[in-house]
């Protein structure tokens, strides 16, 4: 609303005042806001990093073992034995609550069963690669679901302080300018009844001194 329509009454001053101290609390909830989801946002960055440097780990690994596996059975068989490994089952994907910031939870979703006699004459170095390509499985899913909730997050701490920017730059400033024009308002009737009782003083004075008859 433009400032010229405000009504310069004690009410309007008085609201006006409320509004100011109620955005001044919403800001520091804001900023107090902000500076948690900051926090949980480096700390899941850190996590993350971590997982990617393990993951990297994990794939040296895995290519390693399925060198050795190579070696012990070679590629040809080793490509029929592909076949009878587990297959993936669907990955489960909830929400969890982070910062107050809903984000994605996604489960491993795991490995369909084989029959225990399908697997029992295959060699050790097959049975390590199996087990360190589940876990890459595993870790990925991990850092696809952190690094869903640091896009979520930075978006959530964006939005956050573009709130928190409008009121400080734009809310707080315009119910103060209100206020001081109110005042300003108060001022310039107590000026303009000063006035006007000066001059019913002085009319009363001469209208008192005048001779009697005249």
């Amino acid at each position: 609303m433009p400032i010229e329509n405000v009504r310069p009454t004690r009410l309007e001053l008085l609201r006006t005042r409320r509004r100011i101290v109620l955005a001044r609390k919403g800001l520091k909830l804001l900023k107090l806001k902000r500076s948690a989801l900051i926090a949980e946002f480096f700390q899941l960055s850190k996590e993350a990093l971590q997982l990617r440097g393990d993951l990297q780990e994990r794939i040296a690994k895995g290519y390693a073992s399925i060198r050795r596996a190579e070696m012990d059975v070679g590629p040809v068989r080793l490509e029929s034995i592909a076949l009878l490994l587990p297959e993936l089952k669907a990955v489960s994907v909830g929400t969890k609550n982070v910062m107050g910031v809903k984000t994605p939870k996604v489960g491993t979703g795991g490995f369909t069963p084989v029959p225990e006699t399908a697997l029992l004459s295959l060699p050790a170095t097959v049975h390590e690669s199996v087990r360190h390509f589940q876990e890459i499985y595993k870790v990925v899913l991990t850092i696809a679901e952190k690094e869903n909730a640091l896009r979520r997050l930075l978006y959530e701490i964006e939005k956050t302080k573009r709130r928190a920017s409008a009121i400080e730059n734009v809310l707080i400033p315009r119910l103060a300018d209100t206020v001081r024009y109110i005042k300003f308002r108060f001022d310039e009737l107590e000026r303009d009844a000063f006035s006007m009782l000066k001059t019913v003083k002085r009319k009363m004075e001469v209208a008192e001194g005048a001779p009697v008859g005249a």
